[in-house]
């Protein structure tokens, strides 16, 4: 009976000391980071004048931007969590997304308004490309980062398109990732070229798993402006979040691989077609529903990204 009370010091100081621990972390990254804005600034008053306007405005776009992507990933996430325990629908892409949106009572309007988020996005996706504001740097590691920056403008410029067509006439949206790879396969190195995207998606997906361990994404936050709760829990959906994207597009990639190597169109997917492709594995429901909860997590991510990143 008297090691007790002991255990129970023990208890305590431990639990006193990972909260010091944790603390003494939060405010190391909160210096690094002021330690950052502070020579960001230098360098913007030693170039050229800023325009605030401007910036203003990117930055506008930007948070409107992550908010419509993660309301748009939490939609996929909640559709495949639906089919994981059996209550209808099916798995989907973030295209199939919109056109589930555009069927909803006031869809033209919801549709329009994500179009408009999704091109803010692309346009700040963009500027991070061109502009460089998170100085990543123009050696290897920040010109591949800036290329990812364009790569994802892109695609989100395209995925804008894709609502706009749904908002104006039904059924709009490109085409299926079969056809897409069907297309590559016949032009001159086709193969070449479906092979090498898919080698880049799995990268992709590897990179995603190491966000998801490093959580480097806390590099961008707003520490200073949350509170101890909210960072412990955006940081935990962003790593649940970017660990389910990771599965994801490696499955993605994967398949992609073997539609080149095969020669056979018909062996590509989406997103959809990755989180479909998971139901046949051995606890397929449940590899699914836990997938589908971390896609649901990346969207609530976004949505904290659209308050609390560091937009310079």
């Amino acid at each position: 009976m008297s090691d007790a009370p002991e255990e129970e010091l023990k208890r305590q100081a431990k639990r006193r000391g990972r909260e010091v621990k944790r603390a003494a972390k939060r405010l190391t990254e909160e210096a690094k980071r002021d330690a950052k804005e502070v020579k960001w600034a230098a360098e913007r008053r030693a170039g050229e004048p800023t325009d605030r306007l401007g910036s203003s405005w990117v930055e506008r776009l930007g948070r409107l931007g992550y908010a419509t992507k993660g309301a748009v990933y939490a939609i996929v996430g909640a559709l495949a969590l639906a089919v994981a325990i059996g209550a209808g629908g099916q798995t989907t892409d973030p295209s199939g997304a919109l056109e589930m949106v555009g069927e909803q009572p006031f869809g033209l309007i919801l549709l329009i308004l994500i179009a408009v988020g999704l091109a803010g996005y692309a346009f700040w996706r963009l500027f991070q490309a061109v502009k460089d504001p998170d100085r990543e740097g123009s050696d290897a590691g920040g010109i591949a980062k800036r290329i990812g920056h364009a790569v994802a403008a892109l695609a989100y410029f395209g995925l804008a398109f894709s609502a706009g067509q749904l908002a104006v006439v039904s059924g709009g949206g490109g085409g299926s990732p079969q056809d897409w790879t069907a297309y590559l396969l016949s032009q001159p190195f086709g193969q070449v070229l479906v092979i090498g995207v898919g080698v880049a998606i799995v990268g992709y997906s590897l990179s995603q798993l190491y966000q998801a361990y490093e959580a480097q994404f806390r590099e961008y936050l707003k520490l200073g402006e949350m509170s101890v709760r909210e960072d412990t829990w955006v940081s935990r959906a962003g790593r649940f979040g970017f660990a389910a994207r990771g599965v994801v597009f490696a499955l993605v990639g994967i398949f992609l691989l073997q539609a080149g190597l095969r020669f056979d169109p018909s062996e590509a997917t989406g997103l959809g077609g990755a989180l479909k492709e998971l139901l046949g594995q051995p606890f397929g429901l449940w590899i699914l529903g836990l997938v589908a909860f971390g896609l649901i997590a990346y969207g609530l991510f976004m949505i904290a990204l659209a308050r609390y990143r560091r937009i310079s």
